[in-house]
């Protein structure tokens, strides 16, 4: 039986599209990025007393950071079961730790150090920490993110600047250089 005949301009389009190639893929000498799909996530309310930081991801080592969240010059908390006056001045930063590694990364939330104006860094607040329910350290298994705050106490009058954060040392490597992120 005879096949219909196609017309050549349509058997040119149908060619170039099956072969997969288009005019911007043959200027630049290979196939364009196609954009990668993403989540869609729910905004959340900023919470009482919290200032947003709309900051940039930066990563350390194996784990990816993004600072959206900050509380200054507070003077105590409550807790679940606590309640507790601060010798100065608590900052409280919001993070979120992703690992971007394929293997288990270790965070330690005592490396993280708070930046001030007068060239201090400080720790950490482990007692804080622990009332308040913040982990310390953990295993971040691979693509895991967790948001979570870091409390630290400094003193009255001292203004937070930024925050050195540190991720897990990639696999051979025994300290990470850390990353700097300011605040406002």
């Amino acid at each position: 039986m005879p096949r219909p005949a196609v017309p050549a301009g349509l058997a040119f389009l149908l060619a170039l599209s099956l072969g997969g190639c288009t005019q911007q893929e043959a200027a630049s000498g290979g196939p364009s990025p196609r954009p990668s799909p993403t989540y869609e996530l729910p905004p959340r309310p900023v919470r009482p007393g919290e200032i947003p930081v709309s900051a940039a991801p930066v990563q350390d080592g194996e784990i990816r950071f993004q600072v959206i969240g900050l509380q200054k010059g507070l003077d105590g908390f409550f807790g679940s079961h606590a309640e507790w006056k601060t010798k100065g001045q608590y900052v409280v930063v919001r993070i979120v730790t992703e690992n971007a590694g394929r293997t288990n990364a270790r965070f330690d939330a005592t490396e993280q150090k708070l930046l001030t104006s007068g060239g201090t860094a400080y720790r950490i607040d482990k007692f804080t920490q622990a009332t308040k329910r913040q982990p310390e350290t953990f295993l971040l298994g691979a693509g895991v993110r967790i948001e979570m705050d870091l409390w630290f106490d400094i003193p009255d009058g001292a203004e937070a600047t930024g925050i050195q954060l540190f991720g897990s040392p990639p696999l051979g490597f025994r300290t990470t250089p850390g990353t700097t992120v300011p605040l406002p």
